[in-house]
């Protein structure tokens, strides 16, 4: 699977809408910032459908991975968006950076610690920020935002050593 996908998520009070481009793409902030809400839709929606009063809109299937039958869980997904939420101890081991290798699946990972057995990219690790107030009957908007905002490319750089990924996914460089 390549190329950006556009999830949009809501319900009455909430919407989230935000963009992926890469296969690995991490979620991170402070308590009551709706990462674990944003979850839970993803599983209300992909379990119950229209039923689940959770309108969801993406050019691919999206689905939530846990618990201790990760593995079998995950050979059964292709071409998919994966949304995984912290407390999942499976993210952080090795055999899980293994299996996802090789499969043409999205990743979407909800955590507040690095992942070291991971290859993701600074330009996709991002917070959720809201507009709205909670506690109202109004619907509340999220919004992703860089937690590391954009550098400025235009001063000349002369390198004395340029350390590169491959055309894959850099991680068999490492």
């Amino acid at each position: 699977m390549k190329g950006r996908h556009r999830i949009m998520i809501q319900n009455k009070r909430l919407r989230y809408e935000f963009e992926i481009r890469r296969n690995i793409t991490i979620i991170r902030g402070n308590n009551a910032t709706g990462k674990t809400t944003l979850v839970d839709m993803v599983r209300e929606h992909y379990e119950n459908g229209a039923a689940s009063a959770v309108e969801l809109q993406c050019d691919k299937e999206c689905t939530v991975l846990e618990g201790r039958t990760w593995p079998a869980q995950l050979s059964m997904m292709q071409e998919c968006i994966v949304f995984i939420d912290e407390g999942n101890e499976f993210v952080m081991s090795d055999a899980f950076a293994e299996a996802i290798q090789n499969t043409d699946n999205y990743y979407v990972i909800v955590t507040r610690e690095g992942i070291p057995s991971l290859p993701y990219s600074v330009d996709e690790i991002y917070g959720i920020h809201n507009s709205g107030k909670y506690g109202t009957l109004k619907r509340t908007y999220h919004k992703f935002y860089h937690l590391y905002p954009d550098f400025d490319y235009t001063i000349p750089v002369q390198p004395g050593l340029m350390v590169t990924e491959d055309s894959n996914s850099g991680y068999q460089f490492f």
